[in-house]
């Protein structure tokens, strides 16, 4: 069962927040702060926030800017993951990654189905790595991050977290580029 082992000393994570948007600013961005919010309520550190518009190779960029620097481990964006025209994150986020969490996806679609039934279908949140960096993409709308985070990331950012987190595979992540 999945528990948190108090014997373990927590491991703080540099995580980075990309709110993608047409029309919000920092002063309007409830979903970024509820990720900020919680990332540093944890015990982490807000490494980089940015709020780009809903454009797919702007993203990529940012994306592959953050998986580049080494003081951030995790990339969170929110927005831009449903279904119309506009939305294009996930996109972008798989032209980034070099290998995709599916199960990131399905987990976050059966703890949406908790909260809004199936109104869950619409959204495509992933989960992916590059460079020894996770990034995760979530739904724009505040709830959803609350759920994320709550339910999924908040558990699997922690290093003490059992039977197993992404914390502690961190170092790993990219050892096919170190290997002779």
């Amino acid at each position: 069962m999945s528990r948190i082992d108090e014997s373990l000393d927590f491991i703080a994570i540099r995580i980075a927040v990309l709110t993608v948007s047409d029309t919000r600013d920092l002063s309007r961005d409830r979903s970024g702060d509820v990720l900020v919010d919680r990332l540093e309520g944890a015990g982490h550190a807000l490494a980089d926030r940015m709020i780009l518009p809903d454009e797919r190779a702007a993203i990529a960029t940012q994306l592959r800017s953050w998986c580049d620097d080494p003081e951030i481990d995790v990339v969170i964006s929110t927005g831009g993951t449903g279904l119309t025209g506009r939305d294009v994150t996930v996109e972008a986020h798989r032209d980034v990654y070099e290998k995709e969490i599916d199960a990131f996806g399905t987990v976050f679609t059966w703890v949406s189905m908790q909260k809004i039934g199936t109104s869950a279908v619409q959204s495509r949140a992933t989960g992916g790595v590059r460079n020894g960096t996770y990034l995760f993409a979530l739904p724009g709308s505040p709830g959803a991050c609350k759920d994320a985070w709550d339910e999924i990331l908040a558990k699997q950012l922690d290093f003490r977290h059992r039977p197993c987190n992404f914390v502690e595979i961190l170092p790993r992540l990219d050892e096919h580029q170190r290997r002779k």
